[in-house]
């Protein structure tokens, strides 16, 4: 079935260590998906990535004949995409050279993304619907790594990415064909030390029944449950791992898909080491997981004009670990929507960028951890280069750009450190730089005078009506240089009209 260009498909592509996948589906009115189709190929990306750094030439080209494919269907269904590559990718010396092959070859945007931002969405494809107090906690063991997320409702609480996975333990320990009691025991202590390096001792409120979403642990879990159910008790799980281990290779190809039969023993030794240094009473298998989440944020990015919370409180740490003045940050992006929300119409602003402009507005000043002169290049390279779960790297650098222009002179297009942008970004960037500059300005002297703000466009151009208290003489300065920017990018004029909060005279300013 081939969708009609009025119809909304979205696709989400994975690159994990073991496999490619790709699901393309149709968001549906009550929050699900009708799946369009569905492909799965066992390029195994990550082999030999743990023990070279490299991925070879002929995993590449398997890997990119796979992607050419996937993306002639996302075109074919006018799909909007996210592609994504996890630890295998993430840790390959020549990932760069991976990346560029997707995109001149399949023309797909390969997104190497963090451990974090993949435990991130796999919890977000995990719980999507859940309710919205309820407690829980979802791991994920990939080829490369793990992945452990707890959450309330379909928030996540905690983020942890562990370099541990079954593809990555095999390897080490050579544990494909027969195992010895020794190689158990080894497998056995590195998990353990490598979850425990990670992973707090049992973190208050953490739920004791765990959701495993991986198909290493739906694979371990078929085979240590007891029969009629979908979950195990960690005796189980240790009672598995002797089995798996006395029937041999050719038994466990017997038992398993040759390829999950390779790795299964290592899979389940991880959960163990998980089960057991949680304290968990239970683990349960799942059918959603990391392309499920990509589905939930491509729809939500998409339709939403509300705030990323898990986003904001990403940005929010990283604001702090440079010692940023988090009131005039926050105060900034008060005003910044204020102004997005009122002109985005007017002014062809994508609905998906409100949440680019916040986090900008957010971190704008913490390059002065590094030096106030060029603070505002500070500012590019450290959110450039952050961990920002919920930005993909494409994002993270419109808002590293937004914030490297909040001062000096706004750039044309061309500008060389928006060179990785295509044109619409770049003009996007201008557009919303502007807005931040003006929200700065509002609060040059960082005392918060202002205490609310509403637009009104009328035909001589935009006014603002600002409350506030205290002097606002420096804030009158800076806005009368700053409006002069954004009636040169968005044509209009800018003026003021101010209530004080002490009394009810009026003062306006026009530009």
């Amino acid at each position: 079935m081939i969708a009609s260009h009025q119809e909304i498909v979205l696709a989400a592509i994975d690159v994990g260590t073991n496999s490619v996948k790709l699901e393309l589906a149709r968001p549906l009115p009550n929050g699900s998906f009708e799946t369009l189709h569905e492909e799965r190929d066992p390029v195994r990306p990550g082999e030999g990535v743990f023990k070279t750094g490299w991925i070879p030439r002929d995993v590449a080209d398997r890997l990119l004949s796979t992607l050419r494919r996937y993306g002639a269907l996302c075109r074919r269904f006018h799909a909007r995409v996210r592609a994504v590559a996890t630890s295998a990718v993430r840790e390959a010396k020549n990932r760069e050279e991976i990346i560029q092959r997707a995109r001149t070859e399949a023309g797909l945007n390969l997104e190497v993304v963090s451990g974090r931002e993949e435990a991130r969405l796999i919890c977000l494809g995990v719980l999507h619907g859940r309710p919205a107090r309820s407690r829980a906690l979802c791991i994920d063991i990939g080829g490369g790594s793990t992945e452990v997320a707890s959450a309330i409702g379909e928030r996540p609480t905690n983020l942890w990415s562990i370099s541990l996975g079954a593809v990555r333990l095999t390897e080490l320990f050579d544990s494909s064909g027969k195992i010895t009691p020794h190689q158990l025991a080894l497998m056995r202590e590195y998990a353990r030390e490598a979850v425990s390096n990670r992973l707090p001792r049992r973190p208050r409120a953490l739920p004791r029944h765990a959701l495993g979403s991986s198909g290493t642990i739906k694979a371990a879990i078929s085979f240590a449950a007891p029969e009629g159910t979908a979950h195990v008790a960690p005796g189980h799980i240790t009672r598995a791992i002797g089995q798996l281990v006395e029937m041999g290779p050719e038994g466990r190809r017997k038992r398993f898909e040759p390829r999950r039969a390779d790795i299964i023993v290592a899979g389940a030794v991880i959960l163990e080491a998980l089960a057991l240094h949680l304290n968990l009473e239970s683990v349960t298998a799942v059918d959603r997981g990391l392309r499920d989440g990509i589905l939930v944020d491509l729809m939500r990015r998409r339709s939403s004009s509300k705030s990323d919370s898990w986003v904001m409180v990403a940005a929010e740490a990283l604001g702090r670990r440079f010692q940023f003045d988090e009131a005039h940050g926050r105060q900034a992006a008060r005003i910044s929507l204020a102004l997005f929300d009122a002109l985005r119409s007017s002014y062809d602003l994508p609905l998906a960028s409100r949440s680019f402009l916040e986090v900008a507005a957010l971190l704008h000043d913490i390059g002065n951890s590094v030096s106030y002169a060029k603070h505002h290049r500070h500012t590019y390279y450290l959110i450039n280069n952050a961990d920002i779960p919920g930005l993909a790297d494409r994002e993270r650098e419109i808002v590293a750009c937004i914030a490297r222009f909040h001062r000096r002179n706004l750039p044309d297009v061309g500008h060389p450190d928006m060179a990785n942008l295509t044109r619409n970004e770049a003009q996007l960037v201008r557009k919303l730089a502007a807005l931040l500059r003006v929200a700065d300005s509002l609060d040059r002297s960082h005392h918060q005078p202002i205490h609310a703000v509403k637009v009104t466009n009328g035909r001589d151009g935009i006014l603002l009506h600002l409350n506030v208290s205290g002097h606002v003489d420096l804030e009158l300065w800076d806005f009368e240089r700053e409006a002069k920017v954004f009636r040169e990018v968005f044509g209009h004029k800018l003026g003021l009209r101010l209530r004080r909060a002490a009394r009810a005279a009026a003062h306006s300013s026009r530009s």
